[in-house]
């Protein structure tokens, strides 16, 4: 059944008054909402309609949404949504293109263009090539599963066709992302079955030194050393040059994730902190951080996509293409794939590398400016100099609150502003982390005069 030109008029009408009252609100709603109960609704015999859908979702659900789409949302590493990105995404949903397989629409071919458009803006060699995922949960997931075809073949099993049995393998990390270690549980090595190396003193960088005698000692047949590129708490990075030397010494995977710290390269280019990513084997990114693209948006690269599609592929008569590209279906976890590509595209032309730069060098010189702040205040101290985004910070012994539990709960229960917890050195912290395009030189201020207000 079509739409209706009635239809058509009444969808778009509600949903410019759901995005202008949104959006109207977002600078003054609660960035968290306190109350997240749902009423219960049996499920409909007769469906109640698009009208009373609407008014049901305005009255039980909308009110009670998060804020984290504006510029006060400061936790995890979490984007808004960009203009450019906003319009392409409400694109995705009209033409609903399932970009599983190519040679029936330009979707897949314009999600190559933006792979390309992404190395370019990271100014990574032509040898790395990938596709969109659900997010960096998903490319770390890829990223596992392609050392371990890897391994394989070095040991002369097909693992995706063969299963795991007799394959040797042992994993190096530091500190690695949460979703890093997940996806190790879920690729069958065992979210427990890595050897941590050590860390840089009051850092979260692996120790060079470390890596290189876990390896020589390393009596395994096959390696897999995974690193960062931006630690989720500290934000800081791994020499990868010298480890990606050790690791072509010792015939080791390198999988670098660098989500939102590979943005870094925009404003201080390829021979900065990033250095030495180019030599990975994969890398993880997130769109849906720093790029402000709407959820959800990773990207998986390798220069290895002969063992990622070994991997990913399957044979079925249904399935079979004539394309002249490998299809994303024998490159990624999902047969079907949303149109994902296009919000980033569309970001890419919209603002192009200056934009994006500039948003980005925004929140940096906030998140400095924040750090400054409370370095020179009696009633916070701040934990470590800000290297990017993210700044840690506890109460101090002038606090009212003196306890990080008691601080953070005050802080986001204000809706100002949300914040996440962190463990630091061992020592529990508050960690601001800014990431959204919108955040403006009158939200800091905002939060300081919060702070101000809490200590006292």
């Amino acid at each position: 059944m079509a739409y209706s030109s009635a239809t058509q008029k009444r969808l778009l009408e509600m949903l410019e008054a759901q995005f202008n009252q949104f959006h109207t609100e977002l600078g003054c709603r609660a960035v968290i909402s306190n109350d997240t109960t749902l009423e219960p609704v049996p499920l409909p015999t007769h469906g109640m309609g698009v009208e009373q859908l609407c008014m049901h979702f305005n009255d039980q659900v909308a009110p009670k949404l998060s804020a984290s789409n504006g510029g006060r949302y400061w936790g995890f590493v979490t984007g808004g949504a960009n203009p450019a990105a906003t319009l392409a995404d409400w694109f995705v949903t009209v033409f609903n293109q399932n970009v599983s397989k190519g040679g029936d629409s330009v979707a897949s071919q314009l999600e190559r263009q933006t792979i390309d458009w992404l190395r370019a803006l990271f100014y990574l060699p032509d040898s790395f090539t990938g596709l969109f995922t659900t997010g960096a949960t998903a490319a770390n997931l890829l990223g596992a599963l392609t050392a371990r075809q890897f391994i394989g073949a070095q040991q002369g099993i097909d693992v995706a066709q063969q299963g795991m049995a007799g394959l040797d393998v042992m994993i190096y990390a530091a500190s690695p992302h949460a979703s890093m270690i997940k996806s190790l549980g879920m690729a069958g090595f065992g979210q427990q079955n890595w050897q941590c190396v050590d860390t840089l003193q009051d850092t979260e960088a692996m120790c060079i030194d470390s890596l290189a005698t876990h390896l020589s000692r390393c009596d395994s047949l096959g390696k897999i050393v995974i690193a960062s590129a931006a630690t989720v708490t500290g934000t800081d990075y791994d020499d990868l040059i010298a480890i990606s030397r050790l690791c072509e010494t010792h015939g080791a995977w390198l999988h670098v994730d660098a989500a939102f710290g590979i943005f870094e390269r925009l404003m201080n280019g390829p021979e900065h902190k990033t250095n030495g990513i180019e030599f990975a084997d994969s890398i993880t990114l997130d769109c849906h951080k720093w790029l402000n693209v709407p959820y959800d948006c990773g990207v998986f690269l390798t220069r290895q996509p002969n063992h990622l599609v070994a991997t990913c592929h399957v044979d079925a008569p249904y399935l079979a293409s004539s394309a002249q590209n490998q299809d994303y279906m024998s490159m990624g976890i999902e047969n079907s794939r949303r149109f994902r590509a296009l919000p980033v595209w569309a970001t890419l032309l919209s603002y192009g590398r200056q934009g994006i730069t500039a948003h980005i060098q925004s929140n940096v010189d906030l998140a400095q400016a924040l750090a400054s702040w409370l370095e020179n205040s009696q009633y916070y101290v701040l934990l470590k100099p800000c290297e990017l985004n993210v700044v840690l910070f506890k109460p101090g012994d002038m606090h009212v609150l003196q306890e990080v539990r008691l601080c953070l709960e005050a802080i986001n229960q204000s809706g100002k502003v949300f914040m996440t917890p962190g463990v630091w050195q061992g020592e529990r912290i508050i960690r601001a982390a800014f990431s959204n395009w919108e955040t403006t030189a009158e939200d800091l201020l905002c939060v300081i005069e919060l702070l101000e207000r809490l200590a006292k």
